[in-house]
């Protein structure tokens, strides 16, 4: 340490004295990287390079303070800069000044289907960790939505490949302008929690390309991000924090990342793979990635001194390490060394607003139905009617901000649905509780007794019976087994007697305002009973707002489901195949499924969902006009253009997603019925229209062919699908690729 501070203090003498010494160039921020990554690799001892490798706390790994190169510093998580912890524990570091906005869970950016609210979402969370001093976001994760019942669903933006690569992008670009690394994850295929840290998943390449990449590769190629996180599972054998498959011949070789790879907490499993397979830095190892701890030191991880010895005998090569060292370098010079950055902002009038406004374009009103033919719908909800405005469900007044794994919160304020309705509605709110799930709980369940559960339901039942209408905000929540880390959910259906409680609840008022909050699609044995649903995500720190606004008409809601619900778990494309397609055998699985996920296997198989991937309805309509092309035939390497006049026939202002979609009418390979290529969300006044422009190209028409590893399209007839959602098709096109 002394000899350190003499070397430093004798730096800052030399750089002082004009003409006395030449700045270095890893230290000259006019220099490009390059160069400045080439020079300190330069001046690093062995030592060094193996340090910057491997974590040094919790959520920090080293930097060089020999050459003054400082550590990187990390936090989770997608939707909030968490708190601080402890050096070397995972507990909370007490201070008290670390309570941050909560932004709304992945799930309800993606029902926007607004790349504009994917940009001043990545802006918002980016400012928030530049203030903390973060130099890399644990985030966005990008999964594909596989299976309603995965524990971090609500983590990740959907089941579509395209919707998520069109919103992952701006996200990426507006966090790191903040001289913050967005770190997207989990690559590549954590698409379940049961059994994650083992199970290994195989799929064809068709699947792995066509569905669970594509979102990587743009976050890549088009977002420019400067990190990625492995995931914990394998992948055909190998552990996805050191495959070659993945990291070196895909990322690193096809999509020429010129970025750090990232371990998951604990993801790290063989000194020799990660040191081969592409793995730059190591966080977490010898811990399960949650709360255990073990005796071992950061220098015994693999990436520690394991790796040095393995160096210094010869066993991998040194190229390795300069590989490695470069990379995180960049990473360093991009982020922590980057004197031109921002200074950020933390906890603005401002990011609550973005905050609201990401929750109010989210939030998905699944039904509106009128209730009866003299009797309007209940939606939007005018307080002037009612006298007795019943709120029902233990959720309106749940912190669901907190749990869920590492996306737990410590937010400054957060306003529950129950204290949005009591603003917008008055004293005309009443509350009844009418379940309960216990509390926050993670990696254990909470058991509720039964004649809580009977005394909550029927008190509620008592408090419905002379209401004027019943709101009832339910769903699920962040606990274990439940929408949280590390464990996925045993039941389609909801938990904690809900069911019972709307059943009795329906007996005696039929008026009810179903809000739904969840991550997750959930059974609904009664859906034909009620009205109106909404189905309302975990939205963060304005969630009551939000919720009230839509409820109210304030705000017309726009949002479109980002995936399907399907009625039963059965017509789920990975529950379709048996044990083997979900949840594996504990060693291995098979996506039987192949490329039809979602809306693919629903459309192509004729098993109709519950509510539609894309489907959203609002308090106004639209009008779609008859579709036109450019252009009958499609050259080879050239575009079409699909024109659509669309027109608000309602009396209010609203939004609405329009939505292109393409099918292969005859092709070699198979093919789902239709996928989804386009979509832009529009906003009209009554009476207003527009034309909607959609350009196709031939990218737009390949799939990956597998027997020759490239992406193809052959020549033939293909139609064109344009509708509202994925079942709502109001306009079809036909066309040939030459």
């Amino acid at each position: 340490m002394k000899k350190q501070l003499i070397t430093v203090f004798v730096m800052a003498i030399l750089f002082a004295l004009p003409g006395k010494a030449q700045k270095p160039v890893y230290l000259d921020d006019t220099k490009s990287i390059e160069d400045r990554v080439k020079d300190a690799l330069s001046r690093m001892t062995l030592e060094e390079k193996v340090k910057l490798c491997h974590a040094q706390s919790k959520f920090s790994s080293s930097g060089v303070p020999r050459l003054g190169i400082p550590e990187l510093w990390m936090s989770d998580g997608p939707h909030g800069v968490r708190e601080e912890i402890l050096w070397n524990s995972w507990g909370a570091a007490g201070w008290t000044n670390d309570s941050c906005t909560a932004f709304p869970a992945l799930t309800c950016l993606a029902a926007t289907w607004n790349p504009e609210m994917s940009a001043i979402y990545g802006k918002a969370i980016g400012e928030e960790a530049r203030y903390r001093r973060k130099d890399v976001l644990l985030g966005p994760g990008v999964n594909i939505y596989r299976t309603p019942l995965n524990g971090r669903n609500f983590e990740f933006l959907g089941e579509d490949p395209f919707l998520a690569s069109t919103m992952v992008v701006p996200y990426i670009q507006e966090v790191q302008k903040n001289g913050v690394a967005a770190c997207v994850k989990h690559y590549a295929l954590n698409n379940q929690e049961t059994w994650r840290g083992h199970i290994n998943v195989e799929l064809s390449d068709r699947a792995l390309y066509e569905i669970y990449l594509p979102a990587f590769k743009a976050a890549v190629q088009k977002g420019g991000v400067w990190s990625i996180m492995g995931s914990y599972n394998k992948v055909r054998g190998q552990h996805a924090c050191h495959s070659d498959l993945l990291l070196q011949k895909i990322l690193k070789g096809e999509w020429k990342f010129d970025g750090a790879v990232i371990t998951d907490w604990g993801g790290a499993h063989d000194t020799r793979e990660a040191a081969l397979n592409g793995l730059d830095i190591e966080m977490g190892s010898y811990t399960d990635g949650l709360i255990s701890e073990s005796a071992f030191t950061y220098d015994d991880y693999y990436l520690a001194r394991p790796y040095l010895q393995m160096l210094k005998e010869g066993k991998v090569p040194m190229s390795t390490i300069d590989d490695k060292a470069s990379r995180v370098l960049r990473l360093i010079f991009r982020t922590a060394m980057d004197s031109k950055k921002p200074w950020g902002s933390f906890t603005s009038e401002e990011h609550n607003k973005v905050s609201r406004t990401v929750a109010e374009e989210g939030i998905v009103l699944l039904k509106n139905t009128p209730l009866s033919k003299k009797i309007p719908a209940l939606l939007p909800l005018d307080g002037a009617k009612y006298n007795k405005i019943l709120v029902v469900g233990e959720n309106a007044t749940r912190r669901l901000t907190e749990g869920g794994g590492s996306s737990a919160l410590k937010v400054k304020n957060e306003v529950s649905p129950l204290a949005g309705l009591l603003a917008k509605y008055g004293d005309k709110v009443v509350y009844a509780k009418g379940y309960d799930s216990g509390r926050v709980m993670y990696e254990k369940i909470n058991k509720i007794p039964t004649s809580v559960l009977d005394s909550l339901r029927a008190e509620a039942i008592k408090q419905a019976t002379d209401a004027d209408v019943v709101i009832f905000i339910g769903g699920l929540n962040k606990n274990h087994l439940q929408d949280c880390e590390a464990g996925d959910r045993e039941s389609y259906a909801l938990p904690f007697g809900q069911n019972e409680l709307i059943s009795g609840l329906l007996k005696v008022n039929k008026k009810m305002v179903m809000v739904l909050i969840s991550g997750n699609a959930v059974e609904m044995p009664w859906v034909k009973e009620v009205p109106s649903i909404l189905q309302a995500w975990y939205l963060g720190s304005e969630s009551g707002n939000a919720i009230a606004n839509v409820l109210s008409g304030e705000v017309n809601p726009s949002g479109k489901l980002p995936f399907s619900f399907p009625v039963k778990l059965g017509d789920n494309a990975a529950h379709s195949f048996g044990q083997i397609s979900y949840p594996g055998d504990s060693i291995n699985q098979e996506y039987k499924e192949d490329i039809l996920v979602g809306y693919r296997w629903h459309d192509t198989k004729k098993i109709p969902a519950l509510f539609s991937f894309g489907h959203g309805l609002g308090y106004t309509s639209f009008s779609y006009g008859k579709a036109v092309i450019s252009d009958k035939t499609m050259p080879e390497d050239g575009t079409l253009v699909v024109t659509i006049p669309v027109k608000n026939i309602g009396k209010v202002a609203g939004k609405e997603v329009v939505q292109l979609y393409i099918g292969d009418e005859k092709c070699t390979f198979a093919r789902p019925l239709k996928e989804l290529k386009g979509f832009k969300k529009i906003a009209l006044a009554p009476g207003e229209e527009t034309a909607v422009t959609f350009t196709i190209t031939a990218d737009d028409l390949k799939f990956y062919n597998d027997k020759e590893s490239k992406w193809t399209a052959e020549a033939g007839k293909f139609k064109i699908y344009i509708g509202a959602s994925s079942t709502d098709i109001r306009s079809t096109l036909e066309f040939t690729l030459q």
